[in-house]
């Protein structure tokens, strides 16, 4: 991981000088399209071994796939998301139903394949997920030949889970422990740019744990997805907790989808709890990936800028009731104003 980190901080650097290199006071940007952008730039450089500007080469074919494998509008691609997940999963792996285009397969398929023969051919080591891959395949790892794709990144889920056994609720968080918390933030964001020289580094990043509070409960407030899915392992049985409800019982190898956006009350215990924390994910080293990827982000971002709201900021936020996944009805427009630091 400290290895792809350097790629990682790579990448945020760019985006950074792309915003700073434009002489504007307050830069109106769509913050899911930039932070798409540099995800997908963060995947192309650590999971495929691909350096890629997607500020500057808005169409860049990684980027066009990579969008078209994550679009979600269409609905005969959401029923098939659900048939081949939920309903009849065994019988879509029975008949190879594809989820993702035949082009998009073929496209990451290739480029794995073709940037693996260059390493193998020329001795080339690059501290990403393909060497990872590679060292691990000399241990006995096997190439599977299933048709469909293990999710790189692209498609992964955040998780928030929160534990079954909470303590004793002590308060409420109020809008100004909100607030308190947030100068505390800004505060240890200079103080770890002070301590490391100007340079984000690995052992820095780790050791902001208020961002890690800040990134988790942001996530679980606002998660990128409204569901998560799980199979049960061993039958389970949820007790009814209230007198108009019944007991839920669960068999071995059922599917659940959970969901995740839902009103409840945020609670100090819930911030002291790090198992209510962070958000998880069913690929463990997919998620550090990402952590960091989330963290660098706002790291960096508010090294340099100030997040403002513009005359586009939707104010209150409008969700979109026509896609799955949680987004906003016109999109998450702000500013990006320079700070000055003393």
């Amino acid at each position: 991981m400290k290895f792809i980190f350097s790629l990682i901080s790579q990448s945020g650097e760019q985006f950074v000088k792309y915003f700073l290199e434009k002489n504007e006071d307050v830069i109106t940007v769509e913050m899911k399209d930039i932070f798409t952008r540099f995800a997908n730039d963060v995947i192309a450089n650590t999971a495929f071994g691909v350096q890629c500007d997607s500020l500057i080469d808005r169409e860049n074919e990684f980027f066009l796939m990579g969008k078209e494998a994550t679009d979600f509008r269409s609905f005969w691609k959401n029923i098939k998301f659900f048939v081949s997940y939920f309903i009849a999963p065994k019988l879509s792996e029975l008949f190879q139903v594809r989820f993702f285009s035949k082009e998009v397969s073929d496209f990451f398929t290739s480029l794995v394949k073709t940037n693996i023969q260059s390493r193998e051919k020329h001795g080339i080591v690059r501290p990403d997920m393909i060497h990872l891959l590679l060292e691990a395949r000399k241990k006995g790892l096997k190439h599977d030949e299933s048709p469909s794709i293990q999710d790189t990144g692209f498609a992964t889920v955040e998780e928030h889970d929160f534990t079954k056994n909470a303590k004793k609720i002590e308060r409420e968080i109020t809008d100004q422990d909100i607030a308190s918390q947030a100068l505390v933030f800004f505060f240890a964001v200079d103080d770890t740019f002070e301590i490391y020289g100007g340079k984000i580094t690995y052992e820095g990043l780790l050791g902001m744990k208020y961002m890690d509070m800040v990134v988790s409960e942001s996530l679980r407030k606002w998660p990128n997805t409204a569901a998560v899915d799980r199979i049960c392992t061993k039958p389970y049985t949820i007790v009814a907790k209230y007198p108009d409800e019944r007991p839920l019982h669960l068999e071995k190898d059922i599917r659940l989808l959970i969901p995740i956006f839902a009103p409840f009350t945020v609670t100090l215990n819930i911030i002291q709890n790090q198992s209510g924390l962070i958000p998880k994910d069913s690929a463990m080293k997919t998620r550090l990936t990402l952590n960091l990827t989330h963290k660098n982000f706002v790291l960096l971002y508010f090294i340099d800028f100030r997040i403002v709201p513009v005359q586009k900021t939707p104010i209150p936020l409008v969700l979109c009731k026509k896609q799955f996944n949680l987004n906003a009805k016109d999109g998450y427009w702000l500013g990006l104003k320079r700070r000055s630091r003393i």
